[in-house]
């Protein structure tokens, strides 16, 4: 399935969850449309699992298949399949690039990854699905650290997850550890999104 190209805010509206992080695109708290404010449509628990996939695949930004793929992959893992897939999607170097302020948003972390500016532990990454690991280095390369959209994006970062360090001087940030469910949305029920996959 191709990536999403349409009106953010509408499908923010349309899920019931802020895409973009800010929450600007929530100012109208029911769905688009015409009659979005009237509707009282009783949703099935199928149509509530199917919903909760959706907004994390949205949040994130992948396609079905690479996110169906990433499931399985977090499913064979040991512990709890929802919370590993969920530190799975939080490892994506674009995610981390995002996370860190180089860009601001995950669309913009993506361009900048695929447009080979970004580094890993010194080396030029641009797959922008790469998993980050424990103890990896973050950083820009030397000509794209003066880029204006990496300058505005870094003066706008409000704040810093407390699974990542980052060093001003260096302009590169490190992945200390994997998050706690704790510290992740709170807007997602990915036991539900478990549920879907094991229909």
């Amino acid at each position: 399935m191709a990536r999403y190209t349409g009106p953010k805010f509408k499908l923010s509206r349309r899920l019931g969850i802020s895409l973009s992080g800010t929450g600007k695109d929530l100012k109208r708290p029911f769905p688009p449309g015409q009659h979005g404010a009237n509707q009282r449509r009783k949703v099935s628990n199928y149509g509530q699992q199917l919903l909760e996939k959706q907004k994390l695949r949205h949040m994130y930004g992948l396609g079905e298949k690479q996110f169906r793929t990433l499931f399985h992959k977090a499913h064979s893992l040991q512990g709890i399949a929802g919370e590993n897939f969920m530190f799975l999607l939080e490892s994506r170097l674009d995610n981390l690039v995002y996370r860190l302020g180089f860009a601001n948003s995950r669309a913009g972390a993506r361009q900048l990854v695929s447009h080979g500016h970004v580094t890993v532990n010194g080396k030029k990454v641009d797959i922008a699905s790469y998993r980050v690991s424990i103890g990896d280095v973050i950083g820009l390369r030397e000509r794209s650290r003066a880029l204006t959209s990496v300058k505005e994006a870094l003066a706008n970062r409000s704040h810093l997850p407390a699974y990542l360090e980052y060093s001003d001087a260096a302009v590169e940030g490190k992945y200390i550890r994997l998050p706690e469910r704790a510290e992740l949305s709170q807007d997602i029920d990915e036991k539900q999104i478990v549920e879907f996959y094991n229909r």
